[in-house]
């Protein structure tokens, strides 16, 4: 671990961010229908945290909207550094926005507004920004039509449309990742990046996101996870550094740029800004978070016979219950995992603070293929040959598939 931190971008060069579109920051910063199986109907309710605890609905209302609108004061980076904002103005029209994945709130939009826009213009997209049409980016547009300046809030990543107007545009479905973002393409449009990181943002492909690119130099990126279905899950992060909050002040003030406070001393990261316009809205924004439940999958888009199958092999069979233990389906209340128990790549545990990995929660996880924090799994099925391979499971083709379809009704 020590090896992989030491290997740091080159003093006075840029270190570029990004919290799942854009993000870029330089050295000097751092001063519909449930399951059919009546069995697993309660661990379902108890895993998507309903009737569990009491959240407080003033602060949800208030994480709501910091994690729909605040960008933390981070116009200073995407404006003042990154230029984005000249960007957007002169080369991104909404076809372009929508091919890398930014998605249109419809329930933002004037009625009629898109029928007659000519969807060919960047004109076009800086009004939808101004109506705050566009999901996780804010900006500032005067009487002229010039975008001033432009930010970005967690629902860049951590939300996306149920494209019941068009693909890419409807209304907004908060926690669900957004895998067709292309962080790294549209940050690459920056004219403040040398071409050697353009080539690495380049690479990154939609719905990954390196979160510790800035701070070690590797070029390592993971799958943008749900934001969803964390009521009573103790990490929420991938390697289990701590609560959310952790990961948001993490994220908001070394990805987003946002003007905020945060240290680690395990990561060697000490920044101090005053005013700190992030840490007092870290318990709001979990609040909110923790109010958002799993996705329910579609009654048509599993077997449940087969689900009911897949449940008995899920507790029997093949134990996984063991580590994904309901009500939350994970273990993380009582451990973590070393890489090779589980046969994860070892790089993301090595490069975060604790060297392993947590369980990951499982319900909605019909929805945010493809799996695994690298991504390597494109399917569930996937899923199941990995952990039949590498813990011997033995299980034969019908319990595969049984399995994966009680996976797919969670």
């Amino acid at each position: 671990m020590g090896a992989l931190r030491g290997r740091r971008i080159a003093s006075g060069a840029a270190r570029y961010l990004l919290l799942g579109l854009l993000a870029l920051a330089a050295c000097d910063r751092r001063e519909d229908a449930g399951i059919v199986d009546p069995a697993g109907e309660d661990e379902l309710e108890m895993a998507k945290g309903r009737g569990v605890g009491h959240l407080d609905p003033d602060e949800v209302a208030a994480g709501k909207e910091i994690f729909r609108h605040d960008t933390f004061g981070d116009e200073q980076f995407w404006t003042g550094v990154l230029r984005m904002n000249e960007v957007i103005q002169s080369a991104v029209d909404p076809m372009t926005a929508l091919s890398v994945g930014l998605k249109v709130d419809s329930e933002a939009l004037p009625p009629g507004v898109l029928e007659n826009a000519n969807l060919s213009d960047p004109a076009t997209t800086v009004a939808l920004i101004s109506l705050d049409a566009v999901v996780g980016i804010k900006g500032q547009v005067d009487k002229q039509g010039k975008l001033l300046s432009v930010g970005i809030t967690c629902a860049l990543c951590h939300s996306t449309v149920d494209n019941s107007v068009a693909t890419g545009i409807g209304r907004r479905l908060d926690g669900w990742p957004n895998r067709d973002l292309n962080p790294g393409a549209i940050i690459a449009l920056s004219p403040a990046l040398p071409r050697e990181a353009k080539a690495v943002l380049n690479s990154w492909g939609p719905g990954r996101y390196d979160a510790y690119w800035n701070q070690d130099g590797l070029n390592e990126p993971t799958v943008i996870p749900p934001a969803y279905g964390l009521r009573r899950v103790e990490l929420e992060t991938f390697t289990g550094e701590g609560p959310v909050s952790y990961w948001n002040a993490y994220v908001a003030v070394t990805q987003m740029g946002g003007q905020g406070s945060f240290s680690d001393p395990r990561l060697g990261i000490e920044i101090t800004h005053v005013p700190d316009l992030v840490t007092p809205k870290l318990p709001a924004l979990r609040e909110y978070q923790l109010s958002l439940e799993a996705p329910t999958p579609p009654r048509s888009s599993f077997d449940a016979a087969a689900a009911k199958r897949g449940r008995k092999v899920f507790f029997a069979e093949a134990s996984c219950v063991k580590c994904h233990t309901p009500p939350t389906f994970t273990d993380v209340h009582r451990t973590l995992h070393d890489p090779a128990e589980t046969g994860m790549d070892p790089t993301l545990a090595e490069r975060a603070t604790t060297g392993q990995y947590r369980t990951t929660p499982l319900a909605g996880v019909w929805q945010h293929p493809p799996y695994f924090h690298d991504g390597s799994a494109a399917t569930l099925r996937d899923v199941v040959e990995h952990y039949d391979d590498v813990l011997n499971l033995g299980l034969s083709d019908r319990q595969k598939n049984d399995l994966v379809e009680y996976l797919k009704s969670l």
